[in-house]
């Protein structure tokens, strides 16, 4: 285990592992896995972001998949996955470099806490106490804050497994930051496995009644960026979602999503009925009524030209389905721009504005309590 607070190391970590896929005939779907020795292994290098020291993590499974992540702001700035012609290409927005996610007004690829998503006016109570947090959304307040847990260093350690690596990181949120309560100690872990999936695990301890709701923020285009997510065809596992007001709080309404432009229980092109959402889809889905520790398949989201899939994991009540919608052209990285629905964000989360919402699933974390939530993104092809 090798831990890295601010040191200007560079560490390369192989292993080999040798392993044998059998695969059934005629089958669609199936892993990246090849039948030949897998080799791990690991770059670290020190970065400069907004004049603070950080590791970005280079890891690679040996099996066509890659991701890098950054100790600034718990960032994922590439992830590589193969296509059905096993040409591996990065498939997340990001900026062309490193030192540009110091503002990041987009949350690519980044760790969101104390709160994923929206509270109204910045405001809510616990315990007959009034609170007020930053507002940085217009009158509301957004993923966090203006210091929000993508803007922050995270320490971090490499952990070597024998079919995974993985990076863990801590961040010890001080009591009254962004206007929230207590002390949150938060341990984020992202982990790439060999069979082609990466798994984040939050966890959180407060010692004085607080929120929390983490979450992550990817941009995905599985084309690897030559075409918009117009055409990727998305299933969301969810019979209801929450419609929202013109400045995307929720109503506090639970709205069936059958015979709506919402209903995607089945297959669709996400481009075949966003015209009929006003600003496009930046809504809360409802997968479960409740907290449970039950890991559920929240969404599938495939890509024809590429054949790749992605099938995404999660333990908590719902899922925020973003199309892009605020992109503006403003970036752009190797010669292409990142216009509107140029990415889709898939973030698990409590509602949005829970907090003001006695109905909704509860956001709340106790001292002694230990708040957990884990994320699972699954990489295949169809052929």
């Amino acid at each position: 285990m090798i831990r890295f607070k601010s040191s200007s190391l560079t560490y390369v970590w192989v292993v080999g592992i040798y392993l044998i896929l059998a695969c059934k005939p005629g089958q669609e779907e199936k892993n990246t896995m090849k039948e030949e020795e897998i080799n791990f292994s690991v770059q670290v290098e020190e970065v400069l972001i907004g004049g603070k020291k950080a590791q970005l993590f280079h890891l690679d499974n040996g099996n066509g998949m890659q991701v890098e992540i950054s100790s600034f702001g718990g960032i994922i700035t590439q992830l590589k996955v193969p296509d059905k012609k096993g040409n591996s290409e990065n498939i997340v927005l990001g900026y062309e470099h490193i030192e540009e996610y110091d503002t990041n007004d987009y949350y690519f690829g980044a760790a969101i806490g104390r709160f994923g998503n929206r509270i109204a006016k910045g405001q809510f109570e616990l315990d007959g106490v009034n609170y007020q947090l930053a507002t940085n959304d217009g009158n509301n307040h957004l993923h966090g804050g203006l210091l929000g847990f993508n803007r922050v260093i995270w320490d971090a350690e490499l952990i070597e497994n024998e079919k995974s690596v993985m990076v863990k990181m801590y961040y010890e949120s001080p009591d009254g930051e962004e206007g929230y309560p207590g002390t949150l100690k938060t341990t984020l872990t992202f982990e790439l496995r060999e069979d082609n999936k990466l798994i984040l695990d939050f966890t959180a301890t407060t010692d004085k009644p607080t929120l929390a709701n983490l979450t992550h923020h990817s941009y995905f285009n599985l084309s690897g960026m030559k075409e918009t997510i117009l055409d990727h065809e998305l299933i969301i596992n969810a019979s209801h979602y929450t419609p929202v007001d013109d400045e995307l709080i929720p109503t506090g309404e639970l709205k069936a999503v059958a015979d709506t432009p919402f209903d995607f229980t089945s297959s669709h092109a996400i481009g075949e009925r966003i015209d009929k959402v006003s600003g496009g889809y930046d809504h809360n889905f409802v997968v479960k009524r409740a907290h449970s520790k039950e890991l559920v398949k929240m969404a599938e989201l495939y890509h024809q030209g590429s054949g790749r899939v992605m099938e995404l994991y999660a333990d908590s009540p719902a899922v925020q389905f973003y199309s892009g919608n605020f992109l503006d052209g403003k970036v752009s990285v190797d010669g292409v721009r990142y216009d509107q629905y140029m990415g889709l964000c898939m973030e698990p989360q409590t509602f949005p504005n829970a907090p003001n919402e006695p109905s909704f699933p509860s956001a709340r974390l106790n001292p002694g309590e230990i708040y957990a939530h884990q994320i699972q993104y699954h990489f295949k092809i169809k052929e």
